[in-house]
This record gives C-alpha cells, sequence and structure tokens, in this order.
C-alpha cells in the first residue's frame, strides 16, 4: 500500500522534482553506505528502501519520457 502512496505522489511531479528527488535519494543512498561501512547504520532496510525509491524514480522518469516521446 506505502509503495503505491508513493508511486502516485512521483507520478504527480513534474521532471524537474522528478530529478531534485534523484539526487536526493543517492545522496542519502551514499551516506547510508558510509554509515555501514563504519558500523554506524542503526536501520539497516532503509538502504533497500532508498534503493527501491531510486528505481521508482527512474521508472517514472523513463515513462514520462515515453509519453512525451509519442
Amino acid at each position: 500500500m506505502k509503495s503505491n502512496q508513493r508511486m502516485s505522489d512521483l507520478s504527480a511531479m513534474t521532471a524537474d522534482q522528478l530529478q531534485d528527488e534523484l539526487v536526493s535519494l543517492k545522496k542519502e543512498q551514499f551516506n547510508l553506505r558510509f554509515q555501514r561501512a563504519t558500523g554506524q547504520l542503526e536501520n539497516t532496510s532503509r538502504v533497500t528502501q532508498v534503493r527501491k525509491d531510486i528505481a521508482r524514480v527512474k521508472t517514472i522518469q523513463s515513462r514520462k519520457k515515453s509519453e512525451a516521446k509519442a
């Protein structure tokens, strides 16, 4: 249910907003990787959540690009 809501939220965003969200998620992923490497990461499931959110954003971006071409 949460992922469906997340997808609808992402679908409502513009291309620029999606790009900003992608940059933000990649920064968070970078920080989580550092925390995991140094043993400071408490919520290990967050790594997977961020990775899936990045995939969701990229999917919506490609969908919007293909709709724009059609």
